[in-house]
C-alpha cells in the first residue's frame, strides 16, 4: 500500500515538474517603451512648465524603461531634456508618426519568423533581444553588447510622416524609400550587427560590417532590400566604385556613412558599397554555407583580414596597389597651416586676446568641426564660443577667454573637419601656449 502510494506521488511531482519546473521561453522583443513614452508625451504636452515636463519624462518614461531603454540612453546620450526639447520643437512630425509607432507589436510575429530562416542560414546563430524605444531623433537602430535598440520614431517613418519642422532633408531622405514592412529588415540588419567581431575606424572595414548586416539581412528575407541608398547605389555604381578605391584605406569614412545631414548626393552610401563586396564574396564562393559564416564572422579589428575579404570578393577585378592610393588620399588632405594672432607654443600671449584664429591650406566645410580638451582638461580650456568660419571656408575663428600665467590647451580633430572638395583633415592638431 505504502509502495503504491510512493509511486502515486511521484507521479504527481513529474507532472508538477512537467507543467511547472520547464524554463519559461525567452523573451525576445520588447515594446512597452512606446506605450510608455506615449503616455509621458501626453503628459509633457499637458504642461509648459518645464520643469513639470522634465518630471513626466522622467517618472513615467526613463525610471520606467527596459533595459534597453538604458542601453539606448547609454549609446546615444539620450537625456530627460534632449527628449523634452525634441517634443517642444517638432509638435507635426510627433502627431504623423505616432500612429506608425503603435503598429510595431503587430510586426512582431515577422519579426520573429525572420529571426528563425536568419538562424536556419547560419546555426551558430547567438540569441538578442530587440527593444523598440522611442528615441529623441538621433538613431533608427543601433546595438549594445546582444540587444538591439530600435528609435521606433525613425524606423517607422514613411512617405506621409510630417517633416517640414527640420533644419535638413535628412529624415525626409530616408522616409522617402521606408514603409512600415522597413522594421523587419531593419531589425534583422541589427540582429547580425550583434553577432559580428571587432571595430575598425578605417572606410573599407565599416562600410563592409555595415553591408554585410544588409547583405545577409537580404538572404534571410529572400527578397531584395529596398532602400534609398541601395537603388542611387545601382544607378551610379561606376563612379561610387571607383571613388570608394580612392578613400576605403583612409579614415574619411563620414563622406560616406552616418552623414544624412550634410550628404552632398545620397547619405549611407558606404552601406551600398560594403554591401557589394558582401554579395561579390558570396556569389564567387563555392560553399555559399560556409560563405555567409565567414561573412558574419569577419574579425574587423583585423585589418588585414578586412583586405583579405576585399580580394577574395573578387569586387575590383584589377590589382589594388594600396600604398599609391594612400598617398594620393594624403597629398589632398587639409592641413593646419598656421594660428592667428600667434605661434602655437607662444609662452608671452596676451590675457586680453578674445579671439583665435585657425587658418587652413584648403577651403573647408563650412558645418563640419570638432575641438577637445588638451591632456590638462577642462581648467586649461581656452574656448568660451564658436565664431565660425570664414567666408571662404580657410579659417576658423573661436572666441576665448584668457587669464594671465595660464597654460592654455585644446586639440583639433580630424573627426569633423574637412576640406570643400570631401578630403578630411589630416591628423589631429594640438594647440598649446601660455599667457604671459
Amino acid at each position: 500500500m505504502m509502495n503504491k502510494f510512493l509511486l502515486t506521488l511521484t507521479a504527481c511531482f513529474t507532472i508538477l515538474i512537467s507543467a511547472f519546473g520547464q524554463p519559461a521561453p525567452q523573451q525576445t522583443i520588447y515594446t512597452q517603451d512606446i506605450d510608455n513614452f506615449w503616455v509621458a508625451f501626453d503628459s509633457v504636452r499637458s504642461t509648459k512648465d518645464s520643469l513639470q515636463q522634465l518630471h513626466y519624462i522622467q517618472s513615467l518614461y526613463i525610471d520606467k524603461g527596459t533595459a534597453g531603454l538604458k542601453a539606448f540612453m547609454k549609446v546615444r546620450d539620450y537625456t530627460a531634456q534632449g527628449w523634452v526639447k525634441a517634443i517642444n520643437k517638432y509638435p507635426k512630425f510627433w502627431a504623423s508618426v505616432r500612429p506608425n509607432t503603435l503598429t510595431v507589436k503587430t510586426r512582431s510575429a515577422d519579426i520573429a519568423k525572420s529571426i528563425a530562416q536568419l538562424r536556419t542560414l547560419y546555426p551558430e546563430l547567438k540569441d538578442a533581444q530587440l527593444y523598440f524605444t522611442i528615441g529623441a531623433l538621433r538613431s533608427g537602430g543601433t546595438t549594445d553588447s546582444n540587444m538591439v535598440l530600435v528609435g521606433a520614431e525613425i524606423a517607422t517613418g514613411d512617405s506621409a510622416t510630417d517633416v517640414s519642422e527640420f533644419p535638413n532633408k535628412w529624415l525626409a531622405t530616408v522616409f522617402k524609400g521606408q514603409s512600415q514592412a522597413n522594421i523587419v529588415p531593419l531589425n534583422i540588419h541589427e540582429y547580425v550587427h550583434t553577432q559580428q567581431h571587432g571595430d575598425n575606424d578605417f572606410l573599407l572595414a565599416i562600410a563592409i560590417k555595415e553591408g554585410a548586416a544588409d547583405f545577409i539581412t537580404e538572404l534571410a528575407l529572400a527578397e531584395p532590400l529596398q532602400t534609398s541608398y541601395s537603388q542611387y547605389g545601382y544607378e551610379h555604381e561606376k563612379e561610387l566604385k571607383d571613388d570608394f578605391k580612392k578613400e576605403m584605406f583612409t579614415n574619411a569614412y563620414k563622406k560616406w556613412l552616418y552623414n544624412g545631414g550634410n550628404a552632398t548626393t545620397m547619405a549611407d552610401l558606404g552601406y551600398f558599397m560594403g554591401y557589394r563586396v558582401c554579395k561579390s564574396y558570396y556569389q564567387h564562393a563555392a560553399n555559399k554555407k560556409t560563405a555567409i559564416k565567414e561573412i558574419i564572422e569577419l574579425n574587423y579589428s583585423d585589418s588585414s583580414a578586412v583586405e583579405a575579404f576585399l580580394t577574395k570578393s573578387s569586387y575590383y577585378t584589377e590589382p589594388i596597389n594600396k600604398t599609391a592610393l594612400l598617398a594620393s588620399f594624403r597629398a589632398n588632405q587639409p592641413v593646419l597651416v598656421k594660428l592667428q594672432p600667434l605661434n602655437n607654443g607662444d609662452t608671452g600671449v596676451d590675457a586680453s586676446l578674445k579671439t583665435l584664429t585657425i587658418v587652413f591650406s584648403k577651403p573647408m566645410q563650412p558645418k563640419g568641426y570638432s575641438i577637445n580638451y588638451g591632456a590638462g582638461g577642462k581648467e586649461h580650456y581656452p574656448i568660451k564660443g564658436i565664431a565660425g568660419f570664414s567666408a571662404d571656408g580657410t579659417s576658423f575663428t573661436v572666441n576665448t577667454e584668457l587669464k594671465p600665467g595660464q597654460e592654455y590647451e585644446f586639440v583639433i580633430t580630424d573627426r569633423a573637419f574637412a576640406s570643400q572638395d570631401g578630403y578630411p583633415l589630416l591628423t589631429d592638431y594640438t594647440i598649446k601656449f601660455r599667457t604671459r
